[in-house]
């Protein structure tokens, strides 16, 4: 009588697991990194992402608001520990303008749990 009565129950927890897991996919992505503050700006015109300044994604607000990627025509926002990846990686380029990234990681809707953020080259 108790296995009959745990079936339900495992049946809907498996069923939960499969549909948490479900809306998540591992992604490797090229792109433009770009401070979300801007970016909402910014977001209809392409060629302004692509030309967004260094100084202007680190000024204090700009890094506040974190950081995104946009690739394939797309705005990809970044996990809080791949912003941080991004700010480090914006202090450290040798690029004032442009900065082209390659970002894996896992999306989950539009933002991505990045597990590596590198420098294009």
């Amino acid at each position: 009588m108790i296995r009959k009565s745990l079936i339900p129950a495992l049946v809907l927890l498996l069923a939960g697991l499969a549909l948490a897991a479900g809306g998540r996919e591992n992604v490797k992505l090229t792109g433009y990194i770009i401070d979300n503050a801007c970016a909402a700006k910014n977001a209809s015109s392409p060629d302004k992402i692509k030309d967004h300044t260094k100084a202007c994604a680190l000024m204090p607000p700009c890094v506040k608001s974190g950081y995104a990627v946009y690739a394939d025509g797309k705005l990809y926002k970044l996990d809080k520990a791949g912003s941080t990846k991004a700010e480090a990686l914006l202090k450290s380029s040798k690029n004032d303008k442009g900065i082209q990234v390659n970002v894996e990681g896992e999306l989950d809707g539009d933002v991505i749990k990045v597990k590596s953020l590198t420098e294009a080259t």
